[in-house]
């Protein structure tokens, strides 16, 4: 099944309104059950159960996170979209706990059967506290 542009865009929609509330089964519902994740670490998870499993922790422990979309590019024929974000949360940057910590960062998400089969997370390697720039830590 392949998603015309509106459906990709209205499935964005879907996944940033799941974000938004918090909505961990939401999120998780939108991925094949073959999804392939990797994220700016490096890290990687094979199967929605595995990325269930990794993403389960730092949903459990991070909170007043928002993601805001500031660009978004569909390629319907690829069943393809890249999806620039912004990340505002609580920072737990030593020193500035607590603080608003913005952080920008780049989706690419390839779709199969109407759902997300790949997502691929870059991030700059800066973040940004207070309007102070501070190198990214992993």
């Amino acid at each position: 099944m392949k998603l015309s542009k509106q459906e990709i865009m209205d499935a964005l929609k879907k996944w940033n309104l799941a974000w938004d509330n918090y909505d961990f089964e939401e999120i998780m519902e939108l991925f094949h059950d073959e999804v392939l994740f990797e994220n700016w670490t490096g890290g990687r998870a094979v199967g929605k159960e595995a990325l269930k499993d990794a993403w389960s922790p730092w949903f459990a422990n991070h909170g007043g996170f928002k993601f805001t979309d500031e660009e978004t590019f569909v390629d319907e024929k690829e069943q393809k979209a890249a999806y620039r974000w912004l990340l505002e949360w609580p920072s737990f940057e030593e020193g500035c706990e607590g603080k608003t910590e913005r952080r920008r960062g780049v989706d690419v998400l390839h779709f199969k059967e109407g759902k997300i089969i790949q997502k691929l997370t870059y991030s700059k390697t800066t973040i940004e506290i207070d309007g102070e720039r501070f190198p990214l830590r992993i």
